[in-house]
């Protein structure tokens, strides 16, 4: 039984194609962006529609700093537990949204304005969603309430 199988039912099992190798990436790219705050993380087995990679993982930060944070603690993580480099490394200029190709999965960390304006999961909703560590799962809706805190602060001034 795969690691994450527990937590799946008998038809969900079914769907997930990725390979235990991608299974690894995703999970531990997850926590490394869950320990640096990043929010709404969610990643798919893109790998029955791309033949390119098995998963994207997908998560945001409020700030151009901390997204460079989560993808250097990505990064790290994933070479000092894994072994594992990307191929390629993109969008470091700006730091709105950078994506590392790991060949096996692909990491897009973006800012939460780009994460609303492009909303990757609407192009992937139909693939099915990967289990993540615990912390992971407790970002989801962090980016909605951030942005709720943030609009009262501006309201106060």
């Amino acid at each position: 039984m795969r690691p994450y199988e527990e937590f799946l039912t008998a038809d969900e099992s079914l769907l997930v194609t990725a390979t235990d190798r991608s299974i690894e990436l995703v999970n531990t790219a997850a926590q490394a962006a869950a320990d640096r705050l990043a929010h709404d993380i969610i990643a798919y087995d893109v790998s029955d529609v791309l033949s390119i990679t098995d998963a994207f993982l997908l998560a945001s930060a409020p700030s151009d700093r901390q997204v460079k944070s989560i993808v250097d603690e990505i990064e790290e993580r994933l070479n000092k537990q894994l072994g594992a480099k990307p191929v390629r490394r993109e969008g470091d200029r700006d730091a709105r949204w950078i994506l590392l190709d790991y060949v096996d999965i692909v990491v897009h960390v973006q800012h939460s304005e780009e994460r609303v304006f492009y909303a990757l999961e609407r192009l992937w909703k139909d693939c099915p969603e990967l289990p993540l560590p615990e912390d992971a799962m407790k970002t989801r809706g962090k980016a909605e309430e951030h942005a709720r805190l943030a609009g009262k602060e501006g309201e106060l001034s």
